[in-house]
Parts: C-alpha cells; structure tokens; sequence
C-alpha cells in the first residue's frame, strides 16, 4: 500500500521562493469589469450628448410651429402661451402644401417599389448565381455610387426631355429609381449572400421554378435587408430637392422639398413664419413615423450579416 507524502512547507526565510496557486496579483477581472464601466460612462455620456443635440432642433421646431408671429422673435425658446393651429391650417391650404405632400407620396411611393422590386431582383442574381460578367456588373452598381449626381444634371435633363418625360410624375419616378438603384443593390447582394443556400436547393427539388423561388421563399427571408435599404431610400427620396428643381418645373407638380422652398420665399414678403415652421413640420412628421415604426428592423437588417 503506497502513502502520499505531503512536502513540508517552506519557510519564508529560507530563501526559496513559494509558488502561490490563488489568483493572480492586481486581480485582471476586476481591472476589466473597471475599464468596462468607464467605457460604458463614456458612451453613454455621449449618446445622451447626441441626442440632445438631435432632439433639441426638432422639439424647437415642433414648437415654434403653434406660436404667432410676434411670439416666435419676442419669445424663441418659451412654450406657446396658445397652441396656434391655425398655423398648420394656414400651411395646408394657402401655400398649397397639400398638393405638394400628395406630389410627393406619388413620387416617393411609385420609386420606393420600383427601386426595392428591381434592385433585389438584381442582387439576388449577383449574390447566388455565378456567370460571365458578374462582378463586372456588380461593379458598376459600385460605381454608380461614387458617381456625383451633379455631374448628371445636364445631359439627364437632356435625355429625360428627349424621352418626353419632363415635368411629369412619372419621369421623377424612374429617375428616383435610377439614382437609388447602385446602393440597393450594394446593400442586398451582401445580404443576399448571407441567406441559406439549403433553402432554395430544397424549393429546387420539390420542383419550384427560380421566379417562385426567389418571389415565395427568398424575398420573404429578406424582409429586414428589405425593410433596411427602403428606409434609406426613403430618407433620400423625400428629401431629395435637386433632381425636381431640375426635371419639374411645373408649380402644378412640384414635390414638398420644392414647396417648402417656395413657401421660405415668400416669407420675405408675407412674414408668415409660423407658417413656414408648420410646413417644416409637415414635411419632418413622416420621416420620423417610417423609422420610429420601423427601427427594429432597420437594426436587424443592419446586423443580420454580421450575426451569420
């Protein structure tokens, strides 16, 4: 029968170092969960900074939209002693705001769809088909991004007249789409590419065809990249101002950038400023609705490449 001998210890003074198996000096998990804590002060300090910096603006402005004129350069920063809706009245009818904003839902609808149907219908052929050209193609949808709309101007108010299509709804429409298409291809092929493949092998042999494929299984798969990339385009598409101010000139069809515009010159005559903010409110409210309901899945979209 064999005993285990347990070594005597050591003594301090005899000179040899002891070997202590305990935790490690200066405790490193306390020294990280302290740098974590003064990270997370730090941007919490300065996402609570930025927030206020954005909400301020638009609280101002929401604001000042129910005060009278007076009130607006006697009081800038003071509540409204009344809530002044005939302001919003006033915007809504005399400055013709309403056929500005129902211009515009056209305008941003008809390209919306059209830019999602066709640039996820290019991406998905990029992203899960391999053929002559396709990088060459999906590279040009890249360049087309770095390409300044500015330098377009001229010749595509020259080509958008000789097709017969200035100064009209549908001629805006199709240039929207034209100029949203490149990034909503860029952004759905590197979605695309992070969906199962299984899926569709699977849709494939229980003999659905590629349209069916792509329309009943992908597309619903793609919903946040989907949801992503139309709030962008969104965003871009209601605030756009220099493409309408080039190819629609006619005051019967002007979008709500170009309202807002003219409505900001008049006041250099009328002084109606408490009308001008109702406007600018008007044309703020939807932006800010679309992405309050849809935040979620914007973060999702934005992610959901990475978390693969």
């Amino acid at each position: 029968m064999k005993t285990t001998e347990t070594p005597a210890p050591v003594p301090a003074e005899s000179g040899v170092p002891v070997t202590r198996t305990g935790a490690p000096d200066g405790n490193p998990a306390k020294k990280q969960k302290k740098e974590g804590s003064v990270l997370n002060v730090f941007s919490h300090g300065m996402l609570i900074l930025w927030a206020f910096m954005v909400v301020l603006p638009l609280a101002w402005a929401v604001m000042t939209s129910f005060k009278s004129d007076s009130a607006i350069f006697s009081s800038p920063w003071a509540l409204p002693d009344k809530l002044h809706f005939d302001n919003w009245a006033r915007a809504w009818t005399d400055a013709n705001m309403s056929d500005y904003f129902f211009n515009t839902i056209l305008v941003v609808a008809g390209s919306l769809i059209g830019t999602l149907v066709l640039g996820s219908m290019a991406a998905y052929v990029l992203a899960r088909f391999d053929f002559p050209g396709n990088r060459f193609i999906y590279f040009l949808f890249i360049g087309g991004m770095s390409f300044p709309i500015m330098l377009a101007l001229v010749p595509l108010f020259y080509v958008v007249n000789n097709m017969g299509l200035l100064n009209t709804i549908h001629g805006l429409i199709l240039v929207y789409i034209a100029y949203s298409l490149p990034f909503t291809v860029f952004f759905l092929t590197a979605f695309f590419r992070t969906l199962p493949t299984s899926v569709a092998e699977a849709a494939f042999v229980d003999g659905a065809s590629h349209t069916r494929t792509f329309f009943q299984i992908m597309l619903p798969m793609a919903k946040p990249g989907l949801i992503s990339v139309g709030i962008f385009n969104f965003l871009g598409q209601w605030n756009q101002y220099m493409l309408p101010t080039v190819l629609n000139t006619d005051p019967d069809k002007r979008v709500l950038t170009q309202g807002l515009v003219q409505l900001a010159a008049s006041q250099g005559y009328k002084g109606d400023w408490s009308g001008l903010f109702a406007g600018l409110v008007m044309a703020m409210l939807p932006v800010l609705g679309a992405y309050i309901v849809f935040q979620r899945q914007v973060v999702q979209g934005l992610t959901a490449g990475a978390l693969k």
